[in-house]
């Protein structure tokens, strides 16, 4: 499932620059364009009553009618959990101090690239693959890997050409498995070639997340099985 993105920006030629970068980006969907605090009020509220909730805020600090970070605390006031990344040119250490205070997940200063805004957002995407697939209690190990995706950490980070949603599911076959997997027998239970599957399992065992050992036994080489630690 996509994570549905709402573009709060107030100049409009970047609020459609934002909105067509994350189009860009696989697992992510526009849900939404607000201009001012007020419109993006409104619109988180409009996507919670339609069932479908706002899951990350591109948030401008200066709009119109209020500041990014009133708006932040109205949201979080009327219950909206979304997540929020900062895209703005409010390069001050209070706003910032107060952003980190709030709940800001990532700070992205303008003006930036179309690589700088990616990057920002596939370490979001690493953060939510690890936390989408996590056990209701999580292990040291498995905090400190999601964390470290924000932190943009290079032993957590989703690396280039590594999607999320292929993450969480091999992450979800591997985890809900009763014994250690090949990647072979994990590329079957989702969909995917053997090859892919062997990338994701190793960047997941280079995490800490999963622990591999040699499967001896069936002649031959012996194959690699991947256990979740």
């Amino acid at each position: 499932m996509s994570v549905r993105v709402l573009v709060v920006e107030d100049e409009a030629r970047a609020a459609e620059a934002h909105a067509a970068y994350v189009g860009r980006i696989e697992g992510f969907e526009v849900a939404g364009i607000a201009r001012s605090a007020g419109e993006a009020a409104r619109l988180l509220d409009a996507a919670r009553t339609a069932g479908a909730p706002v899951d990350l805020v591109l948030l401008d600090m200066h709009l119109p009618d209020g500041h990014g970070l009133g708006l932040l605390q109205r949201a979080r006031a009327a219950g909206h959990l979304c997540d929020v990344i900062a895209v703005t040119s409010a390069r001050d250490t209070d706003v910032v101090r107060h952003a980190v205070a709030q709940g800001v997940v990532l700070y992205l200063l303008k003006p930036f690239t179309f690589a700088g805004f990616r990057a920002k957002l596939e370490q979001y995407a690493s953060y939510r693959a690890q936390l989408d697939t996590a056990a209701q209690e999580m292990v040291q190990s498995e905090v400190d890997a999601m964390m470290g995706s924000l932190r943009g950490d290079r032993r957590a980070a989703l690396p280039k050409g590594m999607s999320a949603e292929t993450l969480r599911d091999v992450t979800g076959a591997v985890r809900s498995a009763p014994s250690a997997l090949s990647a072979s027998e994990v590329a079957e239970l989702v969909g995917a070639s053997r090859v892919t599957v062997r990338r994701y399992l190793e960047h997941l065992a280079d995490a800490g997340q999963v622990e591999r050992q040699p499967r001896y036994g069936r002649g031959g080489r012996p194959e690699l099985e991947y256990r979740w630690v």
